[in-house]
């Protein structure tokens, strides 16, 4: 894996301030091929969940360019083969996998973290769903943004945990958005029983549990070699993610210009970075975009230009083990289902 340096301290992490912010050659404008040229990931397994669209292809294929073996996570297993073989014939990898993963299902997440049975050292939460126009609860009772894009994730990675630690220095990757400026956690009221529903919030509320879950899993798990961050990909009016959105409310926003819109490619390249630069080893528990680590904001007094900041309460310590706390709570006849074999760790070329 990536050579040992210091692990970073929650103190130092969640409470940051300007001058130490986290700074990379890399910009608005990187791609993903471009943060990950030079580094060489052979011997190392890679999973991306939404692997089959968007952003997520411009992952894999970044990740499996550099050696990486990649697993492709995906509802749409057909759509995954498409995509994996179209990886294949780009990078020349013959290391690309489809697996099934629905995150709204927490069986499927179970299944699929039973059937992980080696070593995993990137974990890229890449899927999500966005702006469902009407309150959506699943049979569970919880509001589908935040059951797919925190819950199903949060999930995914208790039951991957194994895998990750047995890695030595693994990485997770947690796709938020500049969306959390929008909501901080309401612990009160989750799933919109007790307030009218507003699609942009409940989304904005699943991308600041999000940035939770990467400060609480690094202070869980550090001592086992596990980092998490969270990033902001950027706006990318080419994905699928805004199908929800009323088109002419998105058409008025970008023609407004209210973002600067990326590629495919460029959207991709905070989370490559994230997952492989070797300047991050022993980082954890930070957010970052645009390559970089924004500055802390508060929403409702300094917003950032293309949002680039964070807002303090996503980086909040006493929050995110609540939130953990809180998820392990609602999770629970789903984390009782069985785990699957015990882990293998093989000697070959892919442990490392």
């Amino acid at each position: 894996m990536w050579p040992p340096a210091p692990r970073q301290t929650l103190e130092r992490m969640t409470h940051m301030t300007t001058p130490n912010r986290i700074q990379t050659p890399f910009g608005f404008d990187s791609t993903a091929a471009e943060v990950v040229a030079g580094i060489d990931l052979s011997g190392r397994r890679a999973i991306v969940t939404g692997g089959s669209s968007g952003i997520g292809i411009e992952t894999a294929r970044a990740l499996a360019a550099a050696g990486a073996d990649v697993t492709l996570a995906v509802r749409d297993v057909g759509a995954g083969e498409r995509t994996a073989a179209d990886i294949a014939a780009t990078t020349g990898s013959t290391a690309i996998h489809v697996r099934p993963l629905d995150l709204a299902d927490q069986r499927s997440v179970a299944a699929f973290a039973a059937g992980w049975t080696v070593p995993l050292h990137i974990l890229i939460n890449n899927a999500g769903v966005m702006a469902l126009p009407e309150l959506q609860l699943t049979p569970e009772g919880w509001e589908a943004q935040f059951a797919t894009n925190h819950l199903g994730h949060f999930a995914l990675a208790l039951g991957l945990h194994d895998a990750l630690a047995a890695a030595g220095g693994a990485r997770i990757v947690s796709l938020s958005s500049v969306a959390h400026l929008r909501s901080r956690v309401v612990f009160d009221d989750l799933f919109f029983a007790h307030r009218p529903y507003d699609p942009l919030v409940a989304y904005g509320q699943s991308k600041t549990a999000n940035v939770l879950f990467a400060v609480e899993a690094t202070r869980r798990w550090d001592g086992e070699g596990i980092m998490a961050n969270a990033v902001h990909p950027g706006a990318i009016a080419t994905t699928g993610l805004s199908r929800h959105m009323d088109p002419d409310a998105l058409a008025d926003a970008m023609a407004k210009g209210g973002y600067e819109y990326k590629t495919s490619e460029q959207g991709a390249a905070t989370s490559v970075l994230v997952a492989t630069s070797p300047q991050l080893q022993g980082i954890g528990g930070h957010y970052f975009a645009d390559c970089n680590e924004p500055p802390l904001i508060d929403p409702g007094v300094s917003p950032a230009p293309r949002g680039f900041g964070v807002a303090a309460y996503a980086l909040d310590p006493a929050d995110a083990e609540r939130l953990w706390e809180r998820s392990l709570e609602l999770l629970g006849p789903q984390l009782a289902l069985p785990s699957g074999p015990e882990l293998a760790l093989p000697t070959g070329p892919l442990h490392k």
